[in-house]
């Protein structure tokens, strides 16, 4: 999706929201005056705001190639934000051009824009709904136009990148389990999220000032996760090598620009790729 330059949104816009304040630390131009605002708050608190965006980016691509080389036809991209270079389908249909890709987003500035960049591809569509309420995307999964993109019946890759950070500790498994229990064997779960170990290598302050930008700028609450509540998602899905892993030390490719390998600390985000066995 790189066609943003000419159909950047023209409004001012009003509350920012998480996924074009993303779309700003990207260098995108899919963002309101209100986002960009934001960003450079969270950029004063944080300077490796961008940084982490990017390592993020560059995690989704390697976990989208690996499941692609293993064959996987169809992926599920949930809270999947504004569109920008290197995306799913991209990365994907490079190796399959056949490989079948849905976008979800509540933001409608990211439906359009993918969908927009999406025309003349039949086999990738993105749709507005919450990847909160999972049971409202299940539903419409059985619509006949969705059913031809995504089929769960079929082994299926589902993505939640640098998302479930917004989703509280208490409703976290109810907002998981639904799409990820109905994966058939063969299907694969990737999960990019912010450790506690933030608190530990940045400053506390800073990490406060973080979560009230996000609170008070993107109504958005966020939520650090341990390793072990983030391995608890992936319940009975068998995590490849190498684990879960600051995301510049997941399968790092030669030449590869993540920022995070010339910094004496690695990537905050933590990430990791699943697998659902065959019952033996």
């Amino acid at each position: 999706m790189t066609d943003q330059q000419t159909n950047a949104p023209s409004s001012a816009g009003g509350r920012a929201t998480f996924s074009r304040m993303y779309d700003y630390l990207l260098g995108g131009l899919q963002n309101f005056e209100a986002d960009r605002e934001a960003a450079r708050q969270l950029l004063q608190a944080f300077p490796d705001a961008a940084d982490t965006a990017r390592s993020n980016r560059l995690f989704l691509a390697r976990a989208v190639r690996t499941l692609a080389e293993a064959g996987i036809q169809q992926f599920l991209d949930l809270g999947s934000g504004i569109p920008t270079q290197g995306n799913v389908h991209e990365i994907a249909q490079a190796i399959d051009p056949t490989i079948r890709v849905l976008y979800v987003d509540i933001d409608p500035v990211a439906v359009v824009a993918s969908n927009q960049i999406l025309m003349g591809n039949p086999t990738c569509h993105a749709i507005e709904a919450d990847f909160t309420r999972p049971q409202l995307i299940l539903d419409a999964l059985t619509s006949e136009d969705l059913a031809a993109v995504i089929d769960l019946s079929q082994p299926t890759a589902l993505l939640y990148c640098s998302v479930l950070q917004l989703v509280a500790h208490d409703l976290i498994h109810s907002v998981v389990a639904p799409i990820r229990d109905r994966l058939v064997p063969g299907s694969a779960l990737v999960i990019s999220h912010p450790g506690t170990a933030v608190t530990d290598g940045y400053d506390k302050a800073s990490v406060s000032t973080v979560a009230e930008v996000y609170r008070t700028k993107a109504a958005a609450q966020i939520v650090m996760r341990s390793d072990d509540q983030l391995i608890a998602l992936f319940d009975d899905f068998a995590l490849i090598e190498p684990g879960l892993v600051s995301l510049n030390e997941w399968r790092p490719e030669l030449g590869e620009s993540d920022p995070f390998v010339a910094k004496s600390m690695p990537s905050p985000m933590r990430g990791a790729v699943g697998f659902r066995q065959a019952p033996t």
